[in-house]
């Protein structure tokens, strides 16, 4: 299947939109609970979080950079038994020894290596990095261009 809801329809849902392009989703629309936005990043922005229910057999990721609210309508999408998703863009680079939650984004230039653990809905920003043995708990977004050393945990 080949079709993608993204949850919020602003600046982080336009670059996971451009992910998902390379990661060759065709069919994808945005929910979005301000109803004056009608498009994102090219794409059309078909409804609120109340409309989910129509797209229940498509797959799902949520596009919303604060961390609460990121965690709850995850939290929502799993207790319906909805697909959630990870999405890695191409130009990341990922340990073979990496272990990475559903709902995780890892964004370009990321870079992943060996032994680390990434939760479920997680960001891993344009630019980051997290080193060797880390662990990196559920919901957490590392910033763009940061860089996280060996066996820390967030």
């Amino acid at each position: 299947m080949n079709r993608l809801v993204i949850i919020g329809a602003s600046g982080h849902g336009k670059v996971i939109a451009d992910i998902a392009v390379k990661c060759g989703y065709k069919d994808i629309v945005f929910l979005d609970d301000n109803e004056n936005v009608k498009e994102c990043a090219g794409f059309l922005v078909k409804g609120t979080i109340a409309d989910i229910k129509e797209y229940q057999k498509w797959d799902f990721i949520v596009a919303i950079g604060d961390a609460v609210v990121r965690e709850n309508i995850y939290k929502n999408l799993e207790k319906l038994s909805y697909k959630i998703v990870s999405l890695i863009h191409p130009d990341a680079v990922i340990s073979r020894r990496v272990n990475i939650g559903k709902g995780t984004v890892v964004m370009a230039g990321a870079v992943i290596n060996s032994d680390t653990t990434i939760g479920k809905g997680c960001i891993v920003n344009t630019g980051a990095s997290v080193d060797h043995d880390g662990v990196v708990e559920d919901f957490v977004h590392i910033s763009v261009g940061a860089h996280v050393a060996g066996t820390v945990h967030i």
